[in-house]
């Protein structure tokens, strides 16, 4: 099993698709490392040599910025944003919705699972 900038690489599928398992390399990303690296996209995971993932590995990172480093950068960025105390530090603080959306309906992936109002059902309409 290929180990790329220490994550291991799933066997048995093509080599655009195994890419995609590392931290900031999706689709587009793969692809040019695959060309550049002059590698086959549909060539499977198992097929790879020593030498084609130390060239990969090379592109990687010499050109990209993937795993520890993008999620330091991603969370450097959001606290100078706490700090600073913009609008949208304020929103990554309280965990709401960053970029405009909605709150009133939706957002549950943000705001987390919902939670009932404790009595609304128990109120007793008076005759």
């Amino acid at each position: 099993m290929a180990r790329i900038l220490g994550v291991d690489i799933p066997r048995d599928k093509a080599m655009v698709v195994a890419l995609q398992s590392l931290y900031g390399v999706g689709p587009t990303t793969a692809k040019d490392v695959l060309s550049e690296a002059k590698i086959a996209n549909d060539k499977n995971s198992n097929d790879i040599t020593e030498e084609e993932i130390q060239i990969i590995r090379k592109i990687i990172e010499d050109n990209y910025t993937v795993e520890g480093d993008l999620r330091r950068e991603i969370g450097l960025n959001i606290k100078r944003l706490k700090d600073v105390g913009c609008y949208r530090g304020a929103r990554h603080r309280k965990g709401l919705p960053v970029r405009g959306q909605r709150t009133h309906t939706n957002a549950r992936t943000r705001k987390g699972k919902a939670v009932a109002i404790a009595g609304k059902k128990s109120v007793k309409q008076l005759k």
